[in-house]
């Protein structure tokens, strides 16, 4: 006679934790990310380069004594805010943002992409909040924003180069995902 058989239940099958992928959503093809990652470099590299005229600018007209040289350097400021600035400023914002959604490193993914996201942002918000203003201050001759313009502009440019650094270092590991 055969032996009563006694059956385990079966185990659950343990499903593997689930991975962060590191595809984007939508990858870009190569010849997209090269064109955009050009776009990247030379308005975030003008931008810079427009931050450091402006502060240089910015320096010249608060230590003139001449009040007609004052006043064009700061008709010159407010040209190179709206010619090279804004403009500057968002495609540097659209076109990172665009190759943090379309390629491996992610908008969030790495804390040195979000670091260099939080830097043009705060360019941007200076240059809106705070440099706006006081140029408008400065050129209907209320003036006394001299310092506030020369420390914005110098944090613009700060805030450019680190961003420029950790561009090319890539400081820190992944973000680890959480658990669902």
């Amino acid at each position: 006679m055969n032996a009563p058989t006694t059956t385990r239940p079966a185990r659950p099958e343990r499903a593997a934790p689930a991975k962060a992928s590191t595809t984007p959503r939508r990858p870009m093809s190569p010849g997209v990310r090269r064109s955009v990652l050009t776009a990247h470099i030379i308005s975030s590299v003008g931008l810079l380069g427009d931050c450091a005229g402006f502060l240089a600018v910015a320096v010249r007209a608060a230590t003139t004594d001449d009040p007609a040289l004052a006043s064009s350097s700061y008709e010159l400021l407010e040209m190179f805010s709206i010619v090279f600035g804004i403009p500057l400023s968002m495609i540097t914002l659209a076109t990172g943002l665009a190759l943090g959604f379309g390629t491996k490193w992610g908008v969030l993914r790495y804390p040195w992409v979000t670091a260099k996201l939080l830097l043009v942002l705060s360019v941007i918000l200076v240059g809106a909040l705070v440099i706006g203003p006081s140029l408008a201050l400065m050129q209907d001759g209320t003036g006394g924003r001299e310092t506030t313009l020369i420390l914005a502009a110098g944090w613009q440019v700060l805030a450019l180069m680190l961003a420029t650094g950790l561009s090319v270092f890539k400081p820190g590991r992944r973000r680890r995902a959480r658990p669902a």
